[in-house]
């Protein structure tokens, strides 16, 4: 079971594709040179292009477990492997886990952006209404069919149970906070986009939750961009309910 960080500014996200530098093609293939060993990791949640991680977790069959000191010797800057422990019996760690966490992070006095987070927040040119936004992220809690606020893909569902959205403000940085029990592509981005048309007054706060109802997606949603996003954190049950949780989840996710 390993625990991951990565900056995702110069990653074509965490799945490997050819010709591209992903963090999952990195982290395999540190692995494999160390542990002169073919490894392959199934991770919780496959973030996108420029997409950041505080808390990823994945899980591999491993002859022996490396010294954490040396895989981050050999591990480029932007990517740490920061634990590694032998997981509980019945462990997956995309279909045992019950929700993950996500933080969107944003900055709206374009003079006012620190230089130093210019890689996981997005400096915004308006100023946001952080209760409006509040307010139209609770009529889009529960379970639902979030089409409207995906980029489908062929075979997988929509429905998810979004268990947490609500914003911060902390002086001139404004945060998202989002939870749910999985999410669909270009999810959390989408719903932040939907939101900030609301913080900035060019949409009523029943406008996003009103796009529950659409059967596809519609052209009206901005996806907000990529590096304000982080995956913070994934939760799972206890030890004896892993088996149990991957195989509701993997009737859920493989028959929708």
């Amino acid at each position: 079971m390993l625990g991951i960080a990565y900056d995702g500014t110069d990653f074509s996200g965490w799945a490997r594709q050819p010709g591209r530098r992903t963090v999952c093609a990195v982290v395999e293939d540190t692995l494999s040179m160390i542990l002169r060993h073919d490894v392959r990791l199934t991770v919780a949640g496959r973030t996108d292009a420029g997409v950041h991680a505080s808390g990823q977790v994945a899980h591999t069959d491993l002859p022996f477990a490396p010294e954490l000191n040396r895989l981050a010797r050999a591990l480029p800057a932007d990517v740490r492997v920061h634990s590694l422990s032998e997981a509980p019996r019945g462990f997956d760690a995309r279909f045992s886990a019950v929700r993950r966490h996500y933080a969107y992070r944003l900055c709206d006095v374009q003079w006012a952006a620190d230089p130093l987070r210019r890689h996981d927040t997005v400096t915004w040119p308006r100023r946001l209404d952080v209760d409006a936004m509040n307010e139209a992220s609770a009529f889009l809690l529960g379970l639902n069919d979030f089409v409207a606020f995906c980029r489908r893909r062929e075979g997988a569902t929509t429905i998810r149970d979004l268990q947490r959205l609500s914003w911060r403000r902390d002086g001139d940085v404004v945060t998202a906070f989002v939870s749910a029990d999985a999410f669909c592509h270009s999810m959390v981005r989408s719903l932040v986009g939907a939101l900030l048309a609301v913080g900035e007054g060019r949409k009523p706060v029943e406008w996003p939750a009103s796009l529950l109802t659409a059967r596809t997606r519609p052209s009206t949603i901005t996806v907000a961009p990529a590096h304000g996003l982080t995956l913070t954190g994934v939760d799972y049950p206890p030890p004896d309910q892993l088996a149990a949780r991957a195989e509701q989840t993997r009737a859920v996710r493989e028959h929708p």
